[in-house]
């Protein structure tokens, strides 16, 4: 039972809003010394977590990066190259990319493309400089589109992916409600959503091109 003085410190933490990430620790620290663990075995648990779990040592590498490119012109590198061409809009900008997205996501790709290391650093000002002018509204409102454009192409996308985790989460209810499923099955019925959600979400970045207009 001594354990669970784990959570008591999770929940005190959150309730008195210290950071969440020293609160995590604080409780792991907390059960493993509770349930008889040396403190050099609960660091090497940390240790052997952080090396399994290879997203995490991925985003302290890839972000630092992408601080580094972004401090060396990256953005307004972005800008000036979308500035050339004449035919782009903040739409047919982010139709590609949603197309992007969307294959790459189905691919497995799913950390290829995001929010810190291509939405902010280069598709935002891309597409601001493929609308500009823009008052601070719709230059905002542009910055949310790009956002939103990365999340439905990820979401309808990674599931065409027979080994994601929300495709195997299926197949495991189902298996254990006695109904057999195979994963390749369920990303093939996948793919009918994926080309709904492209065509919905093209349709209303060209309308939000119309929107753009002075």
């Amino acid at each position: 039972m001594l354990t669970l003085l784990g959570v008591a410190v999770i929940v005190l933490g959150f309730a008195l809003r210290f950071n969440p990430l020293l609160v995590v620790i604080a409780a792991a620290l907390t059960s493993g010394l509770a349930a008889g663990l040396a403190p050099l075995e609960v660091l090497a648990a940390f240790g052997k977590a952080f090396n399994t779990n290879r997203y995490v040592t991925v985003a302290w590498l890839v972000l630092p990066a992408i601080a580094v490119l972004e401090r060396a012109g990256l953005r307004e590198q972005a800008r000036r190259t979308i500035q050339g061409l004449k035919a782009a809009t903040p739409g047919r900008l982010l139709i590609a990319y949603l197309a992007l997205r969307q294959v790459s996501a189905a691919l497995g790709m799913t950390q290829v493309a995001g929010h810190a290391q291509t939405v902010r650093p280069l598709v935002a000002p891309m597409a601001e400089a493929a609308g500009e002018p823009l008052d601070d509204d719709r230059r905002e409102r542009v910055k949310a589109m790009c956002s939103a454009t990365d999340n439905v192409g990820l979401f309808f996308g990674e599931d065409i992916f027979l080994a994601i985790g929300s495709i195997l989460l299926i197949v495991g209810f189902l298996d254990q409600s006695g109904v057999t499923v195979e994963p390749l099955h369920l990303s093939m019925w996948a793919i009918p959503s994926a080309i709904a959600a492209f065509v919905i979400h093209g349709a209303r970045l060209m309308l939000f091109d119309r929107k753009l207009k002075p």
